[in-house]
């Protein structure tokens, strides 16, 4: 099964153990800021520390308040973690780009996997993370951990984890080939990958428009990543039983339906809807199976 780095049987490792160095040059700058002094956790458009856009399914759209807001997000981690079979007890997980780290404890605490581990390329992010989390680390210390690690160069050895996943992070990823290559390799044969984030359209017209609509395109935040560009390179690198469904319908409308009273009206953010009515984005959540 492999083990991960300096901890030698199945627990999640220690703080001691996950101190690793990042080099910062490593990051994107865009990355670096939003994440670190500007700290997009706090934005109008997020509430409750989370950062993502939330799956607004089953909550009125006619008032939406913060507590719903924080509430989209949290069903956002359900939705992606109901992809994980029974007995979850008995899995060990990784989350890429843990941001906070709330999600990470939400899939302890509610789906009571047997170890998860909170992976963030910022080391902010991570701080954060110990800092928010810390009565669940006290709680859960040997199922639950936050450590440095990027999407193409992840800290466990191969064939380590049971399930690897990801929410709305990957838009951020320079590119998804390493993040397909390092998933199929920390996972164990049968071990699954799960990943929920937005995807644009082909083309460079598509990247284009995307960039003139949308400030995060503009300025290297988001990369414009096409669906199929990731379906073939998970194909490539060892993975079967390529699922993806759109779930764009219970995500945009919620979102902006929110942000209309959240942010001004011109807000560059309130372009996702036309975006996605446009065809040029959609929200995917991605299953794939590890050969």
């Amino acid at each position: 099964m492999g083990t991960y780095l300096g901890a030698p049987d199945g627990r999640a490792p220690t703080e001691q153990e996950t101190q690793r160095p990042m080099d910062h040059n490593r990051i994107p700058p865009t990355v670096r800021r939003t994440y670190g002094v500007d700290d997009l956790s706090t934005a109008p458009s997020f509430a409750g520390g989370f950062i993502n856009f939330g799956y607004w399914q089953g909550i009125d759209l006619a008032d939406p308040t913060p507590e719903d807001r924080v509430r989209s997000q949290e069903q956002m981690y359900r939705r992606v973690l109901r992809e994980y079979p029974e007995p979850r007890e008995r899995l060990r997980l990784a989350e890429v780009g843990c941001g906070r780290g709330l999600g990470a404890a939400l899939a302890l605490r509610e789906f009571r996997f047997a170890a998860v581990t909170g992976v963030d390329i910022h080391p902010d992010q991570i701080e954060r993370a110990r800092a928010v989390n810390a009565r669940a680390l006290a709680t859960y210390p040997d199922r639950l951990a936050y450590t440095l690690g990027s999407a193409d160069e992840l800290p466990f050895s191969d064939g380590y984890l049971d399930g690897v996943f990801s929410v709305e992070a990957a838009q951020h990823f320079r590119e998804l080939t390493g993040f397909a290559r390092e998933s199929a390799r920390v996972l164990r044969p049968g071990g699954r990958l799960v990943v929920a984030t937005f995807f644009t359209a082909p083309g460079p017209d598509a990247a284009e428009r995307l960039k003139i609509l949308l400030a995060s395109f503009a300025d290297g935040l988001d990369i414009a990543h096409p669906l199929d560009d990731f379906t073939t390179a998970l194909t490539r690198t060892g993975f079967t039983d390529i699922t993806t469904e759109s779930i764009g319908a219970d995500v945009w409308p919620g979102l902006d339906r929110y942000l209309a009273d959240a942010v001004p009206a011109a807000h560059w953010t309130r372009h996702f809807l036309p975006a996605w009515r446009d065809g040029l984005l959609d929200y995917h959540v991605l299953t794939a199976i590890r050969i």
